[in-house]
């Protein structure tokens, strides 16, 4: 039941409606679109500033789930054509990325994702009510959320977000790849040395040390993208614990052709839906993927640190490009600031999969509540490594420059000579020429 009222908010009249449920009541500002269940939502479990506004993916994601069972629930003759119809209008709203501001909760809170699935629902109900021309009441539960519950709703809208979040990242993780080759062959010519334990080793071509950067990316690459292809079956129709309770098997058997009408994706159930809604490996994987190619990139964004110390006291076998002065103190100091960008943000990247793992063990019997908890966590990450990668690929690595010079002095120096002598008097006779050689400087 919904009542109005008006109160003074900074000296303006606002409108405001009072809605009940059997807990109480909460006034809501008129114009909100969002209701009391979200607004109980935000007012109890909200603790981070992460709210669902702030993931347009994971809305549209929402929206989408959201239109498709309305559109099987409609061939069910579960609702209503105009019903149907209002629903889809307010979806596709939603889709075109329309009224994110009223989607108010806090995207890490108790009770499974309830919250989220409430604030989809409370929006897409209210923005019915107030799009049609002929009115059709449209109701949040009874209507938009027919057929579904928050467990097959949320764990279908996360994985398609997810779908969504990794292309942004994936176009950046294969700029990356191509930069690498470039410099590859740029380098290919330059002898350099390489090293050990951190000790001078043989002769190394430059091309050769960054050629082991481009296999490393372009492996984990194709491993994270196998991984987010699995992201494919999901469990919409399996209800709550996976016995489709509240859902008719004329629903059961639509709404998986109808979601990859909307979404364009081969989508497919999962075999197991009491598997689904009880195990979330499959994003443990991703992050754990995601997790590996983050490690793989930090250790050659290390390594570039270490070939570019100096310029002078270091190993200065190349220089990153300037971007902006490396300090306060020392004139004229360069920092290899997106190098240790990078490691930052893959750091971060390293602690989401712990998460997700954690997320993983905690979904104890038959439904794992903390399965929203881990996919916006991965959601995150591709945000974060998305926008860190472009930084990286285009402020840096595209413009690394290898000095030659000193490249030519290092691999002349005594360790690769002693490894040339190796090849031509053997092990043995090479360590008794350089005991000898050590001996001489030390008598002199």
């Amino acid at each position: 039941m919904v009542w109005r009222s008006l109160i003074v908010v900074e000296g303006a009249i606002q409108t405001m409606r009072i809605e009940t449920d059997f807990l109480g009541t909460v006034e809501i500002p008129d114009d909100a679109l969002y209701g009391i269940q979200s607004v109980r939502t935000k007012e109890n479990l909200s603790f981070s500033k992460n709210t669902l506004k702030d993931y347009p993916d994971y809305i549209q994601s929402l929206a989408m789930v959201k239109k498709a069972a309305a559109m099987a629930n409609y061939e069910a003759k579960v609702i209503s054509l105009p019903i149907k119809e209002n629903i889809t209008l307010a979806c596709n709203a939603l889709i075109d990325g329309k009224y994110t501001e009223h989607f108010i909760v806090d995207v890490y809170h108790g009770g499974g994702g309830i919250g989220i699935n409430m604030n989809i629902n409370e929006v897409v109900a209210n923005l019915s009510n107030k799009m049609n021309g002929t009115y059709v009441p449209v109701h949040p539960i009874e209507h938009v959320n027919a057929s579904q519950s928050t467990a097959d709703a949320c764990h279908t809208a996360i994985r398609l977000a997810l779908m969504s979040g990794y292309k942004r990242l994936d176009e950046e993780m294969q700029y990356l790849s191509q930069i690498l080759n470039r410099k590859t062959v740029q380098f290919m010519p330059i002898t350099t040395i390489s090293r050990t334990c951190l000790q001078d080793a043989s002769r190394i071509q430059l091309g050769q040390k960054f050629s082991g950067f481009e296999a490393v990316i372009k492996r984990r690459h194709q491993k994270l993208q196998a991984s987010i292809n699995e992201l494919l079956t999901i469990n919409l129709g399996g209800t709550v614990i996976g016995k489709g309770d509240g859902a008719s098997e004329d629903y059961k058997q639509t709404v998986i052709k109808k979601l990859q009408e909307v979404t364009q994706l081969p989508i497919r159930r999962r075999e197991n839906l009491f598997d689904a809604a009880q195990n979330i490996d499959d994003l443990a994987e991703v992050s754990k993927q995601l997790s590996l190619f983050a490690t793989a990139l930090m250790k050659m964004a290390k390594d570039l640190r270490l070939l570019s110390s100096g310029p002078e006291a270091g190993f200065a076998e190349i220089s990153l490009p300037a971007i902006q002065a490396g300090s306060s103190f020392f004139p004229g100091k360069i920092n290899p600031v997106m190098p240790e960008t990078i490691i930052q943000c893959c750091s971060e990247i390293i602690g989401i999969e712990r998460v997700v793992q954690t997320a993983f063990e905690h979904g104890e019997l038959d439904l794992n509540v903390f399965e929203n908890f881990a996919g916006v966590h991965i959601l995150d990450g591709f945000y974060m490594l998305s926008n860190c990668l472009k930084s990286f690929t285009n402020l840096c690595l595209a413009d690394i420059q290898a000095n030659e010079q000193r490249c030519l002095e290092l691999s002349n120096t005594s360790i690769p000579k002693i490894c040339d002598l190796k090849d031509k008097v053997g092990y043995s006779e090479a360590t008794k020429l350089l005991k000898q050689q050590s001996l001489e400087k030390r008598e002199d």
